[in-house]
């Protein structure tokens, strides 16, 4: 018979030994909450007793990325693009204006532009122009959702990181357009916002990844949604010819940016 009172448990352990593959005991919500705070250096942030820290601390919200299939065209920018394929053959069959790829998480649409006959001198005679599109791409990342809390948002008013890639295609000298919108929580009010329309240089040839960032901060309380839409510029001459994207980002880093 085992003595009254042994603090040995059923293996012949001392009571608080943790034997490999047993569950720790449970974290209570105040650890939970220390966890967050030191994990992501949250001192001096707002972190209510209220919040499920638990919840918080599994949706690990800041210092990744919240979209959705960032490479949709299946292509990395730590690589070089592929070079495009040259048709051995005219394509006889409708124009192609949407890029190869797995587009799930966006919503996608298609922008066909006039034939732009501007440069060409009068009298003379072509057979064909290449035909421009747009292919734009966008989703709305909803904060809360994600594992932000409101008075963090509104108090701390974290970082707010955007980043793209966009293929130097060379296509047009304007192939890449990017808008980012800071909505409020009716998801149409605009708390802050940021365009880039950059402008190519097609005198040299070149084929790399470009690089778009921008960082919000100060953006004031209220802030519950970011909506990422870029637009890609792609032709259709004898054959569809794209720009690619890669590695689009909103990440929300813990560096407070209010007054």
């Amino acid at each position: 018979m085992p003595t009254t009172g042994s603090n040995k448990n059923p293996l012949g352990l001392p009571g608080n030994t943790l034997v490999e593959g047993s569950v720790r005991p449970h974290r209570t919500m105040p650890e939970w909450k220390e966890r967050c705070e030191a994990e992501w250096s949250l001192q001096g942030a707002p972190m209510p007793d209220t919040l499920d820290w638990k919840t918080v601390y599994d949706a690990k919200p800041l210092g990744r990325n919240m979209l959705k299939n960032p490479s949709p065209n299946g292509v990395s920018k730590d690589t070089s693009p592929p070079e495009p394929d040259l048709p051995e053959e005219p394509d006889r069959g409708p124009p192609r204006f949407q890029p190869h790829g797995e587009f799930s998480g966006w919503t996608t649409s298609i922008e066909t532009l006039p034939y732009d006959s501007s440069g060409i001198p009068a009298g003379v005679v072509v057979c064909q122009l290449p035909l421009y599109s747009w292919f734009t791409m966008e989703q709305v990342v909803d904060l809360k959702a994600e594992g932000l809390w409101e008075e963090l948002l509104d108090d701390f008013q974290p970082e707010i990181v955007i980043q793209d890639w966009y293929e130097e295609s060379q296509l047009h000298n304007s192939i890449y357009q990017l808008h980012v919108k800071l909505l409020g929580a009716d998801r149409s009010s605009v708390i802050s916002e940021h365009t880039s329309k950059p402008t190519e240089d097609c005198g040299a040839y070149s084929h790399t990844w470009k690089e778009v960032s921008h960082v919000f901060s100060g953006y004031g309380p209220g802030v519950r949604y970011v909506h990422f839409q870029h637009r890609l510029k792609n032709q259709f001459l004898n054959g569809f010819y794209g720009t690619l994207s890669s590695g689009s980002s909103v990440v929300v880093r813990p560096t407070r940016t209010s007054a």
